[in-house]
């Protein structure tokens, strides 16, 4: 479990990124963080890893303060995949990049070279092994940044923006992999301003502006909440303008669904109805 407690966050002293956020992730889940840029999204999930230490308040993994553990030490408990893979990639081959990671933890050879090869493959990066990652596209170096986290096998997840640069196969691989790993016991929580991806694949949401939660709830409560959506710029998702113009005919349908099945079984009944 992790339990944020009033974090407050503020670059140089001066810009305030995090205001007395306080938050509680339990093992399992899968979480979405949505909001506009300058929310404090990434703020708020580097503060998870260590990366960046709360100027007030307190983070705590399994009952302790994360400001016992040095960075490396939470990197072994949660793995984060930056949204920008340059900022995480800087060997000349894929498969050293998968590598470095896994024996900056203390794996043994044969185990890292083990977990690098099932990573790649699972990840369709095997025939990459051998390229350096800054001849690759956009979309196959977030791939290769999202594989040196998942060889080391963290028990939870963080993935800033991981869709961007995936065409729409890309993104349902990916979708899949998470829920395999969230079967399995891991937690996985995403940044995204990918409401359809978010809406498909995340049972929980937490809406950030600010610095701030905003709303922490069911993804089809949240992001069927006009003051959300705004205050978050994100596009109102389309199955919901939907229900909405559905509800306009026939009031009984409710006008704030997101789900397909959801809208799908309210079509049904009004035409049975009719």
């Amino acid at each position: 479990m992790i339990i944020l407690e009033n974090v407050h966050f503020a670059y140089d002293g001066i810009y305030t990124a995090l205001q007395g956020v306080s938050l509680q992730i339990d093992d399992g889940e899968r979480i979405a963080i949505m909001g506009t840029n300058g929310a404090g999204k990434t703020t708020l999930v580097k503060q998870l890893n260590g990366l960046l230490r709360p100027h007030r308040g307190r983070v705590i993994l399994d009952g302790i303060d994360t400001k016992r553990y040095s960075v490396a030490e939470l990197a072994r408990h949660i793995g984060l995949v930056m949204q920008n893979p340059d900022h995480q990639l800087f060997l000349d081959s894929v498969e050293k990049e998968i590598l470095f990671g896994l024996k900056q933890l203390g794996f043994s050879s044969e185990d890292a070279r083990i977990r690098c090869e099932s990573t790649l493959l699972n990840l369709g990066l095997d025939s990459l092994a051998d390229r350096s990652p800054f001849t690759l596209s956009g979309g196959e170096r977030k791939r290769v940044a999202l594989a040196s986290v998942l060889a080391t096998e963290p028990r939870v997840l963080v993935l800033d923006e991981p869709t961007i640069g995936q065409d729409a196969k890309q993104k349902e691989n990916l979708a899949q992999m998470l829920r395999d790993l969230n079967e399995k016991g891991r937690t996985v929580i995403v940044v995204t301003h990918d409401i359809e991806f978010v809406i498909e694949n995340f049972p929980r949401t937490v809406a950030m502006a600010n610095g701030t939660v905003i709303a922490d709830g069911p993804t089809s409560s949240v992001l069927s909440n006009d003051d959300v959506i705004e205050r978050c710029s994100l596009t109102a998702p389309q199955l919901t303008l939907a229900a909405r113009s559905i509800h306009a005919i026939h009031p009984d349908v409710s006008e704030r669904l997101t789900l397909l099945s959801n809208l799908e079984e309210e079509i049904v009944r009004v035409l049975r109805g009719a």
